[in-house]
């Protein structure tokens, strides 16, 4: 049975109808082939992406929780190319360090002077809870612009992931009906030459449809593969684009617990007033501003 259908598919069938074409069929055909090559170049491109994305990434997410700290990893200069939560990370990373070199807010000296009246236990205490921490922070404001970054990002890696699928939905969308344009073009021809011949027999019509049909038959060779790679691949980045949403609310909220400071407006305040007061309680003979009492 394989050696009587492997003829007629592969040298009967397709050659004679390919043979028996017209011209617009044939620019048909030749029209779906290039899309075809388009197709197929996507598959294997998005593929390998795709592939290399979800492996360096699960190695980044394990390597990233292995450490409460954020930014160990950057500390220990480890990089994970091709990975989208990597990708967003160093941005972020980046963003803050940025932030703390060039509006920096240090806490320790805020918990010294706010803790000098207290006893020393309790200044020990105090000292010690901020020692664990990070002594240089930034504001809310701050890190508002970190956090702008790392949006920008997750926006910018979720388009680089979706790059190139209008090749396959243009495929899988609009290979059947170039194929069906090249069809019903050449069943019109072959009814246009049986009608000018008035020679209605099936000897004469099936050339031509044959001919007509192949043109649907390459269309759906082309939409076919495009449309399981494409279902296969939108259902692949909709998962990495999910997880480095939540990764980003992750990093995020790391970042804002360690190297943010969120003590109360007032506070903020202040601590910025506090030395402009004392050079004018200096000025005025060296009484203090009850502000400064409290």
């Amino acid at each position: 049975m394989h050696h009587l259908f492997t003829p007629i598919l592969a040298d009967g069938a397709l050659r004679f109808a390919f043979e028996k074409a017209t011209i617009e069929g044939k620019i048909t055909i030749g029209t779906l082939l290039v899309v075809s090559i388009f197709s197929w170049t996507t598959i294997i491109t998005k593929a390998r992406q795709l592939g290399i994305a979800r492996k360096m990434a699960k190695k980044f997410y394990a390597s990233y929780r292995q450490s409460r700290d954020p930014l160990d990893i950057a500390n220990r200069k480890e990089e994970y190319p091709g990975a989208p939560g990597y990708e967003v990370y160093a941005t972020g990373v980046d963003e803050l360090a940025y932030q703390l070199k060039n509006n920096p807010v240090d806490v320790r000296s805020v918990v010294k002077s706010h803790s000098s009246a207290l006893p020393s236990a309790a200044q020990e205490m105090d000292t010690d809870i901020f020692s664990r921490g990070a002594p240089t922070k930034i504001s809310a404001s701050s890190f508002a612009s970190v956090k702008g970054a790392l949006e920008r990002e997750v926006s910018a890696q979720a388009l680089a992931l979706e790059k190139g699928m209008i090749v396959l939905s243009t495929a899988v969308a609009g290979g059947p009906f170039i194929g069906l344009l090249g069809t019903v073009w050449g069943v019109m021809e072959t009814f246009s030459g049986i009608a000018k011949a008035q020679a209605a027999s099936l000897t004469a019509m099936a050339p031509g449809v044959a001919g007509a049909l192949i043109a649907t038959v390459t269309g759906l060779f082309v939409a076919i593969p495009s449309m399981f790679a494409y279902n296969y691949m939108v259902t692949t980045i909709r998962a990495i684009t999910q997880e480095l949403d939540g990764f980003a609310s992750e990093l995020a909220t790391q970042m804002e617990h360690r190297y943010v400071d969120n003590r109360p407006l007032a506070d903020e305040i202040r601590d910025a007033l506090t030395p402009l007061l004392r050079d004018i309680s200096a000025r005025n003979g060296g009484e203090t501003d009850p502000m400064l009492r409290e």
